[in-house]
């Protein structure tokens, strides 16, 4: 249980989460899977990084029963910063990364995936933000990169899911393939990347990050900024507790 780097072919690091029943990662695993992804991308035998979990869901977000059983904010201000530093981790990684994503991906595992570079998704998958009913904002930064501006308004509002095949619609997500056949799609392109010069794709992921529109790091700390505001007036509690009340 926990984060894990294995490597199944030269050139090809993957990291691994495992947190059951349903990756919600507490807030060490944040910061091991930001450590996890940023020392494979550094590795110089490491081409390209392969983020996947195990189990039925690629990741379901914070940890809300470790935040709730804190006392104070120390776990909330933990889990904040430790999904900067995983979510900032994938953007920065030297190498692209891949998503391989199955099941539901929620929460912090939008963050993930909108900053990697390459999204395969199993035909199961199903992404979404589920934050404005547990009292949190985040994430719309990474929301937003894979779906157009006024979609991405309508399933923040509405904590609404959107399937794999309708983000490969929106161009979002590269591939989608049946459940059985991930693991061997995901390999298949990276090792295609891993066969590059890594000096020229190294390159070019920090080109890409260069011209990228978009300033993700200081985006997503703006809307933690409300997080805490919400956390303040008590309102973020009362939807945690609701939360686990029904779960």
């Amino acid at each position: 249980m926990g984060v894990s780097t294995s490597r199944p072919e030269p050139g090809v690091a993957v990291v691994t989460m495992d947190f059951p029943p349903v990756n919600a990662l507490p807030v060490r695993g944040w910061f091991d899977l930001a450590d996890a992804v940023t020392a494979a991308g550094r590795d110089p035998a490491t081409h390209v990084v392969v983020l996947r979990a195990t189990g039925r869901g690629f990741c379901a977000g914070v940890d809300i029963k470790e935040i709730q059983r804190v006392p104070g904010h120390d776990a909330l201000i933990g889990a904040n910063h430790g999904c900067h530093a995983a979510f900032g981790a994938v953007y920065d990684c030297a190498v692209p990364v891949i998503a391989a994503v199955q099941g539901f991906c929620l929460g912090g595992g939008i963050g993930l995936v909108g900053n990697a570079d390459v999204v395969l998704a199993a035909g199961d998958a199903t992404f979404g933000l589920p934050e404005v009913d547990r009292g949190a904002l985040g994430a719309a930064t990474h929301l937003a990169r894979l779906v157009p501006q006024h979609l991405m308004r309508a399933l923040y509002y509405t904590a609404s899911t959107i399937t794999a095949a309708e983000l490969h619609h929106h161009g979002s997500v590269y591939r989608v393939v049946p459940v059985a056949e991930l693991e061997a799609a995901v390999l298949l392109l990276a090792k295609e990347i891993a066969a590059k010069d890594t000096r020229v794709i190294r390159a070019a992921k920090a080109a890409i990050n260069g011209i990228d529109g978009q300033d993700v790091h200081r985006s997503y700390r703006f809307e933690q900024g409300f997080t805490f505001e919400l956390n303040l007036t008590g309102a973020s509690d009362e939807a945690r507790d609701r939360f686990l009340e029904g779960s």
